[in-house]
């Protein structure tokens, strides 16, 4: 079981009495608009998150959060080289992340789900379908209590987090701004400018970022066919369906295909399709994989930063998954062509 102990608490037991100010309702009102803000980056509900929150940290006040700022239960695994903290859960001294704020504790539980493949599935279903949501991540091995979804529901239900599945990102950034300009006011002039200084500092580091949220959330991959304008100007055969990752054009290959067939099919050379897709050689793609007509980007666009190595996965499968240059990929994870990478370890897919 990946997550802490506490989440075998009943839901129902910690659910208190709506408009006091219960453990519960303040944890919410300390951590929705970090919710909202990770819906509009990930595309994970923030009912899902909060209710997830509230269940796995007992509404924040659990040993794990209160001294790692771990809210999610998120175990160490074998390429975390964060803080740790040791607890007994599935086994005696279990590793759990240990943060430095709850807002990363936020974020890496967005990513967990994000970048691996055994959640993907559930970016297919509606930000406002939480209860998809909340049955999916069951599905997925994420919690081994077979009343964890239920548990989910009734919190998201009791305490109306669902609410927050239909906010607009200005409501993060304008909430941001509230509690920025607050506590702006309680400080001294020193402060002001140490704070003044060390904003200005770390937007040098982060290179001048913009913090922005999307309008809306960003998927995990996006795969689409391309239009008949865009095939006609590309001059491709039109009897077959062509398709785009990362603004790259790719056919699925078919029984019987061969890299020099296609070649032929799309007015290319056979050396020009092999570099394409990454191949040396001329043997038959198999049957459902991705052949690329065109050259593959250095990266992936904006909002797809990595890739957490399944098993019995090559750099090769993640430069034609993502329609990204082996290259290049290389290039930017500082190794050497033909290393092999690890179950668990993360891959950058942008600079």
């Amino acid at each position: 079981m990946m997550l802490f102990a506490a989440i075998c608490m009943s839901a129902t037991a910690a659910h208190a009495p709506k408009g006091g100010s219960s453990p519960q309702e303040i944890y919410i009102g300390q951590f929705a608009t970090l919710a909202v803000e990770e819906m509009y980056r990930s595309g994970i509900p923030a009912s899902i998150t909060l209710a997830q929150g509230l269940l796995e940290s007992r509404y924040g006040l659990s040993e794990l959060a209160v001294k790692g700022n771990n809210h999610f239960g998120i175990k160490c695994h074998n390429n975390w080289k964060g803080g740790r903290m040791y607890y007994d859960d599935d086994r005696r001294g279990e590793c759990f992340r240990k943060y430095p704020s709850p807002e990363q504790s936020y974020r890496d539980h967005s990513d967990f789900l994000r970048y691996r493949d055994r959640y993907k599935f559930l970016f297919d279903y509606k930000i406002t379908d939480y209860k998809a949501w909340a049955y999916g991540l069951k599905k997925a091995g994420y919690a081994t209590d077979p009343a964890y979804p239920k548990k989910l529901i009734s919190l998201i239900e009791e305490y109306d987090l669902h609410e927050y599945d239909r906010k607009p990102a200005s409501f993060a950034r304008s909430d941001r701004k509230a509690k920025a300009s607050s506590q702006n006011k309680a400080m001294t002039k020193e402060e002001k400018r140490a704070a003044k200084a060390a904003a200005k500092a770390a937007r040098e580091v982060a290179g001048n970022l913009s913090e922005e949220l999307p309008q809306s959330p960003t998927m995990i991959e996006e795969v689409r066919p391309l239009t008949e304008v865009q095939r006609q100007d590309f001059h491709f055969n039109m009897s077959r369906e062509v398709y785009s990752q990362n603004g790259v054009a790719f056919v699925y290959a078919s029984e019987g295909d061969t890299y020099r067939s296609l070649a032929a099919t799309y007015n290319l050379f056979p050396r020009e399709i092999l570099k394409f897709n990454d191949v040396k050689d001329a043997d038959a793609p198999v049957p459902g994989t991705k052949v690329y007509l065109r050259a593959k980007k250095k990266q992936t666009s904006k909002g797809l930063e990595k890739h957490v190595m399944e098993e019995g996965e090559t750099m090769r499968d993640i430069a034609q998954r993502y329609g990204v240059k082996l290259s290049n990929l290389y290039k930017m994870n500082g190794m050497s062509e033909g290393d092999v990478p690890r179950e668990g370890d993360i891959i950058k897919l942008r600079k």
